[in-house]
């Protein structure tokens, strides 16, 4: 019988991550988190220096980039695609915030 160990971190905003955190997390290649950057799904902090190895992440970043992950692998989109769906989905969130806030129901 295999034993697997499985190390998990508790992650808030004020977590940094660099862009090994994120490649590895993903399990994708440093040019997919650049793509992401340049496609504008992510965004370094602002305090990060200008190259890609001194880039840092909030920890929101990570669930993003996920996200990106499932659109790809589960519906077949490209980049562009997932940013697309992206910001559709926090449209639908604002729009179901303020939905709620005035007492309208789904």
């Amino acid at each position: 019988m295999q034993t697997h160990v499985i190390t998990c971190t508790p992650m808030d905003e004020s977590m940094r991550l660099e862009l090994q955190d994120l490649t590895r997390a993903c399990a994708q290649p440093e040019t997919w988190v650049m793509e992401l950057v340049q496609i504008g799904i992510l965004e370094p902090l602002p305090d990060a220096a200008g190259t890609p190895s001194e880039w840092h992440f909030s920890a929101q970043a990570l669930f993003t980039a996920r996200k990106v992950q499932r659109l790809q692998h589960d519906l077949g989109v490209n980049l562009e695609g997932a940013a697309l769906a992206l910001e559709l989905m926090a449209q639908m969130d604002a729009m179901r915030a303020r939905m709620q806030r005035a007492g309208v129901a789904d």
